[in-house]
């Protein structure tokens, strides 16, 4: 009776999801972003305002993942082809095993941004459920895009979504 009644209510709860689709999807287009309170590996301490009248690329990506570590140079690459027109990257870490590992990461993947870990509360607030995974968003701090994994024509829709919210006034 009890595994019944356990299918049961994974059997609602998928309907519910699939009927309500922002429970499903977390954070959606034109949604003001969560609010950011986190201290990069360099230990400068991080929140929205750091980042008030810029673009920015929210990066969540973990060191033992082999699609983020692939991304990384496009995200690089990215960083240095916008960053002096009022475009940022931040790098949030959902690693657990804390701020040593991933400050080796970065040093090892020569990482241009600013890193940060990540806790839980952050990642559910993003609705982060894989990685990578990134967010755009714009001078105003809502949520433009969405991306989740990356490849070329990845790279190509980031590009192009940070050129056009680079022209918005």
């Amino acid at each position: 009776m009890t595994v019944c009644r356990l299918r049961l209510a994974g059997a609602v709860a998928l309907v519910v999801c699939l009927l309500i689709p922002g429970l499903a999807a977390g954070l959606q287009r034109g949604q003001t972003a969560p609010p950011l309170q986190v201290t990069s590996t360099s230990g400068q301490r991080i929140t929205n305002a750091n980042y008030g009248g810029y673009v920015l690329l929210v990066q969540f990506f973990a060191t033992w993942c082999s699609p983020c570590r692939e991304s990384i140079p496009a995200i690089i690459r990215i960083n240095k082809k916008y960053g002096k027109q009022r475009f940022q990257v931040l790098g949030l870490s959902i690693d657990e095993k804390g701020d040593r590992v991933v400050k080796a990461f970065v040093t090892q993947q020569k990482i241009t941004y600013p890193v940060a870990l990540a806790d839980d509360a952050l990642q559910e607030a993003y609705g982060v459920r894989s990685v990578p995974t990134l967010f755009l968003i714009n001078r105003k701090g809502q949520v433009i895009e969405k991306f989740m994994g990356m490849s070329e024509e990845t790279e190509q829709a980031i590009e192009s979504a940070i050129r056009t919210a680079l022209a918005e006034k």
